[in-house]
């Protein structure tokens, strides 16, 4: 519930072992893009966010715990006096830029504890959004220069860290019962056109009015945000 996904985006796995989901990861790590510039032989001209879904369930009670783990690195702000980028490099930094100076104003935002959040304000931010504020843990590790020549640039990346500290969350685990989630399996057979016996839904006590229920919250959550970032239920 409430993860944000990006529309049509193809969810790879399910992964059963470690080495599946290293798979995925080098699959991840080959789409990053890099080019060299006056700082960086191997700079990094995008964002990479590797995200993997977690579902564990209890064998005894058929609870379903579930969670996201997402693994994200971030460009570097650059300086075009520095880094001496042209042409498309120039438009790379400038895109860089502006997604960092969005994340910097939701950080600020949810430091300072302020209701609206501008998380729509760029598609970075749109997607870390569940990983930011709410129902989340969020760590961050700083890479910074040990060189005088880029004292400005180290003194900004630890401001940065400075105010995602401030941020504080409040985590819980995600569980859903096993009554919960036969129900949801028939919610979702019904909106496929699939016939439901009345007998699946008389087998345990309460299952209409928690059907119903249910059903409430899957419409609410199927309206989700507008634009090519989407909340879901879908896990």
């Amino acid at each position: 519930r409430g993860v944000v996904v990006v529309t049509g985006a193809e969810v790879k796995g399910p992964c059963a072992t470690f080495e599946e989901l290293e798979k995925w990861n080098n699959f991840g790590m080959d789409q990053r893009h890099v080019a060299s510039t006056a700082m960086n032989a191997e700079s990094s001209r995008s964002h990479l966010v590797f995200s993997i879904m977690v579902e564990a369930k209890n064998k005894q009670t058929g609870a379903a715990s579930i969670g996201k783990l997402s693994l994200v690195d971030l460009a570097g702000s650059e300086r075009q006096s520095k880094t001496q980028a042209e042409g498309d490099r120039l438009k790379e930094a400038k895109s860089i830029n502006m997604s960092l100076s969005a994340l910097g104003d939701v950080i600020s935002k949810l430091a300072a504890g302020e209701k609206h959040v501008p998380y729509r304000n760029n598609k970075l931010t749109q997607l870390l959004q569940d990983g930011l504020g709410g129902n989340a843990k969020t760590l961050m590790f700083v890479n910074i220069s040990p060189a005088d020549y880029n004292a400005d640039e180290t003194s900004t990346s630890l401001q940065y860290a400075q105010r995602v500290k401030l941020i504080t969350n409040e985590s819980s685990k995600q569980q859903e019962s096993a009554e919960v989630q036969r129900l949801k399996k028939m919610i979702k057979a019904l909106k496929g056109g699939e016939k439901v016996s009345i007998d699946d839904l008389d087998d345990q006590d309460g299952g209409d009015d928690e059907l119903a229920a249910v059903a409430e919250d899957d419409d609410a959550w199927m309206e989700g945000p507008q634009g090519d970032l989407e909340a879901t239920e879908e896990k």
